[in-house]
């Protein structure tokens, strides 16, 4: 936390220079997106515009380097989230689900029990509802039936037919997560679904942006890797591609939230450092977010300026 406190207060002094102030719209267009683990292509490809100079690697990363020292450093942001696919498609146009890889937690399963998808097929992004069970045949059962589980979901896009769900550009294994309807509320919360890591992403891409458009805000004997990694529920293989490939780096920086009090920010050493020696002397930046893995996690848009103001600092060397 000390190192932490010397990079904002480093940051304040350069606050004209460093603060983005589309950052509020950019952290609602990100958190917008979904980027269900091992189907982030589409979320990649809106990051590939939003930063100058970003290109995919093999992983699917969307990566910019800044500098040509020779001592690199890497920040990345996650931006993957769990989710589900569509596990088969029945002859009346309904369709079943399976989770996606890796962690999806029981709460996430009962959170789209009857309500509001997003479906991501060929040809674009489609609105569903999962259906509920009949409260007319249920009734008096009580709970012996079971909590909801993804095993007993029914995913209705409006088709009668398995011929309309292709014609829909849905099939098997495309993936889906609860729609998202991110909502501003009091001073400066934002709420949504994965609403800290997409809020802690879009700090990084301002002080991205706010660095390269400055020109040489990285130390001459240095470049900074700023990516936004995939995967990252399947042990962080995003980031591992990156240590393989571009490391070794002096330091890297894994910025990503956590639960706490909306906008706190807490350092810390980052786990995946041992399995990636390649990253160098890691730590985790992470924004604090109450109601965490809920459709409503919610964290502070002035927390992320605070962020971005230390990324750009730190960045720019001030570390």
């Amino acid at each position: 936390m000390a190192a932490l406190a010397l990079l904002l207060a480093a940051a304040g002094r350069a606050a004209a220079q460093t603060s983005d102030p589309a950052l509020p719209d950019l952290a609602a267009r990100l958190t917008a997106m979904t980027a269900v683990t091992g189907y982030e292509q589409r979320m990649t490809d809106s990051l590939l515009v939003l930063l100058p100079g970003a290109a995919r690697d093999r992983a699917g990363n969307a990566v910019a380097v800044l500098g040509t020292g020779p001592r690199r450093r890497l920040v990345a942001c996650p931006i993957s989230e769990p989710g589900f696919v569509v596990g088969g498609v029945r002859p009346d146009g309904w369709m079943t689900l399976r989770r996606a890889p890796g962690r999806v937690s029981p709460l996430l399963e009962r959170q789209i029990e009857g309500q509001r998808v997003t479906v991501f097929g060929r040809r674009g992004p489609l609105p569903g509802v999962i259906g509920v069970r009949s409260i007319h045949l249920t009734r008096g059962r009580g709970p012996a039936q079971g909590a909801f589980t993804v095993d007993s979901a029914y995913l209705d896009i409006g088709a009668a037919s398995r011929a309309e769900v292709a014609r829909a550009g849905v099939g098997v294994l495309s993936p889906l997560a609860l729609a998202k309807r991110p909502h501003r509320y009091g001073a400066d919360f934002l709420a949504a679904p994965v609403a800290g890591r997409r809020v802690a992403c879009a700090a990084l891409m301002a002080a991205a942006r706010g660095a390269i458009a400055s020109h040489g805000a990285v130390p001459d004997n240095e470049s900074v890797v700023v990516a936004f990694v995939v995967e990252q529920e399947l042990g962080g293989r995003g980031l591992g591609t990156l240590a393989r490939a571009r490391g070794p780096f002096a330091e890297t920086v894994v910025v990503d939230s956590a639960p706490g009090t909306p906008g706190m920010l807490v350092q810390g050493p980052d786990s995946l450092a041992a399995r990636w020696p390649g990253l160098g002397a890691a730590a985790r930046w992470s924004l604090g977010a109450r109601y965490a893995g809920t459709p409503v996690e919610t964290t502070s848009l002035a927390g992320a300026d605070a962020l971005a103001r230390a990324l750009t600092a730190w960045i720019g060397g001030n570390r």
